[in-house]
């Protein structure tokens, strides 16, 4: 069981980092709440301490090993709460942890089911489910001082970052991949993800 983790980051994705402990790589999930608030934590040197929740996601044919990434204690435990509530699994957990946990403590004790529903993967009756397993349970969560966040970058921020890393990786000079991307979002503004971005690129390198 992983609890801790500590090394250097790589790669920061939109919803991922890959640290290097050792010269081992690892992939640590981490919630957008606390994503929000992981540039602050790491140091100069690029290191950054996590606190872990370790588990193994089934599938048919493997099961793979999941390492979901927090900044305190008192995040993890939010967490671990928040999946007690049935039909909440770590990954649905993931995906609907996307506002500030004190926030979402709130909606809980004030039974703000518009709240709670607006979380991605959260409809009406899971809001439901929430308040009715964890309402009155949670109020030490909503002191939490998380309120502030950051505005997270704009989308196309984020899929030029990740298509430069990738673009990066197959060798291309960081200079001539920037302007690639630059041209690219030039003639489809709309992209929405890395891959359509990536795709894009493709196509005017070959129409050249």
């Amino acid at each position: 069981m992983i609890a801790r983790i500590c090394g250097k980051v790589i790669e920061k994705g939109s919803n991922h980092l890959l640290v290097e402990v050792g010269g081992i790589v690892y992939q640590v999930l981490i919630p957008s709440a606390v994503m929000q608030h992981l540039d602050e934590n790491i140091d100069d040197k690029g290191q950054i301490k996590l606190i872990t929740y370790h588990y193994l996601q089934s599938e048919p044919a493997k099961s793979t090993p999941i390492l979901v990434g927090f900044l305190n204690e008192i995040e993890k435990e939010f967490f671990e709460v928040f999946i007690t509530v049935s039909g909440i699994g770590p990954k649905a957990a993931l995906k609907a942890l996307s506002q500030p946990i004190s926030l979402i403590a709130q909606a809980i004790d004030e039974a703000n089911t518009v709240f709670l529903k607006s979380l991605p993967g959260i409809g009406e009756q899971r809001a439901k489910e929430i308040v009715a397993k964890l309402q009155n349970k949670i109020g030490k969560f909503g002191l939490i001082q998380d309120k502030e966040l950051k505005r997270p970058k704009p989308q196309g921020a984020d899929i030029e970052e990740e298509a430069l890393a990738v673009l990066m990786q197959l060798e291309y000079k960081r200079s001539e991949a920037m302007s690639m991307i630059k041209k690219a979002m030039e003639r489809s503004p709309k992209l929405e993800n890395t891959e359509d971005l990536l795709n894009e690129v493709y196509k005017q390198k070959r129409s050249r």
